[in-house]
């Protein structure tokens, strides 16, 4: 049996380190008016900023927190348009035409950032390799097969093939997408932030979009009290902060999935990789800020909120990087949130029919390099008024097909049942019950709460009632957060909201 290097005791993504190389911006602190605001420091805000600052607009770029401190900082960065198995289904759910502008959308959107490496002369360890996903499953044999079936029909450059260069891994077959990419998405997105903000687009971090007030001249509110007044406001916030009747909602699922960086001694063959069957297992090279090589191993895939112990899922990748590579030392630990849409494909567009100068980018189903990246383009284009082929795929208004409301349908029934069964679940614990680092649900004046220990012995007590729609967050060990098993907001040990659609904190509660 093979000996499994201890995992990190905190969770830490190998990007966010470079963000330490970013400009620190301050916070709005007073009324400005703008042509476009942009809410969202990750892929797709930056992006959007960028263009449109080159295209001489006046942009605002406004972030909660940190630049690239949110899911763009905690991918796996492949800049590539397979999707994991995505194109022989989408011919049979929406047609050969719609899936050929969904890889051209997205092949266009890798060529794009490509280019803006080369003419930037941007320093992000870009490299090209070729992409797979395979199985060692024969229940998947005939799904590849269709994949690479979807290749031919769509020109896409690839092929069926009986293995993969990564002896290691165990695959009976693949399908391969040729020439795509990878590359370290922060030291990307640095060079971007420095080139908008040298062409005039103010940038503010520590600033929370609250609201917006729609209008001709819309007005985007911080939880400052500050306000943006622009003609157009570009949401990019991951889960939208403001919903505009659109109900997102309801429309989309969040997921976790999780990631380890690790170093071997193995020479590593080149490629990037994906299995098609669950548990997934993501694999590609990459390196540590010293410049010694590493591999990421990614997969693990879940609802947040629900499901086994979450440091079980580090857990299960620990082992799997011990058995296949032998790892040496496990550098790196992290975990990223996604949204997924009913019918896969990312809401990119007017926010409704009804606002045509307020525009959301979401739901990219873990695929945001190159999706966010398409995103960016599209918003631009239609802000410009410029037409683009892809509106009517990714417009967050377009008409859903019978399976993908039976989808939504069933999304919407687990929330009920989480929603119903967190408010019956009979908790037995109490707060002096906890040890040293473990937080659970307790008991508090015979009410259900939410508590933590640190290492230190101090107790974090919070309310455990989401403040989005009333489900009762659930503990998740691994990132030391409380998440939401509904629709994915998640919470710090002290009830500050992380992730949406939640905007206000978990309240906090007294043990005394």
């Amino acid at each position: 049996m093979k000996h499994n290097p201890p995992l990190p005791t905190y969770p830490e993504s190998l990007w966010i380190q470079a963000t330490e190389e970013l400009t620190s911006f301050s916070k709005l602190q007073h009324d400005i008016e703008v042509d476009v605001a942009v809410v969202g420091g990750g892929i797709a805000g930056i992006t959007t900023a960028y263009l449109l600052t080159q295209a001489g607009m006046k942009v605002a770029l406004l972030e909660a927190g940190k630049l690239l401190h949110g899911t763009t900082g905690h991918t796996t960065a492949k800049l590539t348009a397979q999707h994991h198995l995505i194109y022989g289904e989408l011919i049979k759910q929406e047609g050969q035409e719609k899936a050929a502008l969904y890889y051209k959308a997205n092949e266009g959107a890798r060529k794009f950032a490509e280019s803006l490496i080369s003419r930037h002369a941007i320093d992000c360890g870009l490299q090209t390799e070729d992409a797979y996903v395979f199985t060692n499953s024969d229940d998947y044999i005939r799904k590849l097969e269709d994949e690479a079936a979807a290749y031919e029909s769509l020109g896409i450059p690839g092929s069926y093939v009986g293995g993969i260069p990564l002896l290691d891994i165990p695959a009976k077959a693949a399908v391969r997408m040729d020439g795509q990419a990878q590359f370290h998405p922060v030291r990307y997105l640095a060079a971007l932030v420095k080139l908008a903000a040298e062409s005039g687009c103010e940038i503010y971090e520590g600033t929370t979009a609250l609201d917006i007030e729609k209008g001709e001249r819309p007005k985007v509110d911080t939880a400052d009290g500050c306000s943006v007044t622009c003609k157009h406001v570009v949401v990019c916030t991951h889960y939208p902060f403001y919903d505009g009747l659109g109900f997102y909602f309801a429309r989309m699922h969040a997921e976790r999935s999780y990631a380890l960086g690790i170093r071997t001694d193995k020479p590593y063959p080149g490629g990037m990789y994906i299995s098609a069957e669950e548990p997934s297992r993501s694999i590609r090279s990459a390196a540590s800020q010293d410049g010694t090589p590493l591999l990421i191993i990614g997969g693990q895939n879940h609802k947040t909120g629900q499901g086994i112990c979450t440091i079980n899922h580090y857990e299960a990748l620990q082992g799997y990087a011990s058995q296949h590579f032998d790892a040496k030392e496990i550098v790196y630990r992290w975990s990223a949130q996604d949204l997924v849409t009913g019918d896969k494909l990312p809401y990119i567009g007017r926010i409704t029919d009804s606002t045509p100068n307020i525009y959301v980018a979401t739901g990219f189903k873990k695929w945001g390099m190159t999706s966010g990246t398409a995103a960016a383009m599209l918003v631009s284009n239609l802000i410009q008024e410029k037409s683009s082929e892809f509106e009517e795929l990714f417009s967050p208004s377009r008409s859903l097909s019978l399976k993908t409301v039976k989808n939504l349908v069933v999304d919407n029934f687990d929330v009920a049942k989480h929603l119903i069964g967190g408010k019956l679940e009979m908790v037995r614990r109490k707060p002096e019950d906890l040890a040293p680092d473990e937080g659970a649900a307790v008991t508090v004046k015979g009410r259900r709460a939410g508590a933590y220990r640190d290492k230190e012995g101090k107790l974090y007590i919070v309310d455990t009632t989401c403040t989005h729609m009333g489900c009762e967050v659930e503990w998740n060990d691994g990132e030391r957060t409380w998440d939401c098993p509904c629709h994915g907001s998640r919470f710090s040990i002290t009830g500050e909201v992380m992730e949406g659609p939640a905007e206000r904190p978990l309240k906090s509660v007294s043990s005394e």
